[in-house]
């Protein structure tokens, strides 16, 4: 069995992508509101600041904050990843099995980033955000549901305009106020 390396950083800033096996399907966007809950019920088990978040169809990217002491971020996403299985199986939705009998939904890993600094995370946050409009999915950024972005703006660290072509490609770069 092949061991991943991995950075264990405890108390660490993290960025993620993790992505469904069939890169076709809409599973993440079509039942958003069952991640939501699962990924509520291992932020309650488990801990862990949201930085930023986008859910695609078929991936989603995400920047975590863990307590100090803790630098389990595998077996929160392997806790969210079989619990979103677990709730879709029982909400009646056929999934395929692979030639172990597992539940073909994830691709078996993730890809993880430690943010080394603030101006590597303001360019992930900044990614995350851009994400959908990147992928041709929107046109601007806060026409996409399913992103922080709209808590950034609520907050006042991003203009609602971010990211429009008018603005430019990746729009204003300071992601928070003076």
């Amino acid at each position: 069995m092949v061991h991943y390396r991995r950075i264990r950083l405890e108390g660490g800033t993290c960025f993620f992508t993790v992505t469904l096996a069939d890169r076709r399907a809409r599973v993440l966007t079509d039942h958003v509101d069952l991640l939501r809950s699962v990924l509520r019920r291992v932020q309650t088990a488990r801990p862990f600041a949201i930085v930023a978040m986008v859910v695609l169809p078929d991936h989603l990217h995400a920047i975590w904050t863990l307590p100090a002491g803790d630098a389990d971020y595998s077996g929160r996403w392997r806790a969210i990843k079989a619990g979103l299985t677990r709730e879709l199986v029982t909400s009646g939705l056929p999934l395929a099995r692979n030639d172990k009998g597992e539940y073909d939904l994830w691709q078996r890993r993730f890809w993880e980033h430690t943010v080394r600094d603030e101006a590597d995370l303001a360019a992930h946050v900044e990614y995350i955000h851009f994400n959908p409009v990147k992928h041709g999915l929107v046109e601007r950024v806060k026409d996409w549901p399913w992103s922080s972005f709209h808590q950034y703006v609520r907050r006042g660290c991003l203009a609602g305009d971010w990211g429009c072509i008018s603005s430019g490609p990746a729009g204003p770069s300071r992601l928070t106020p003076e």
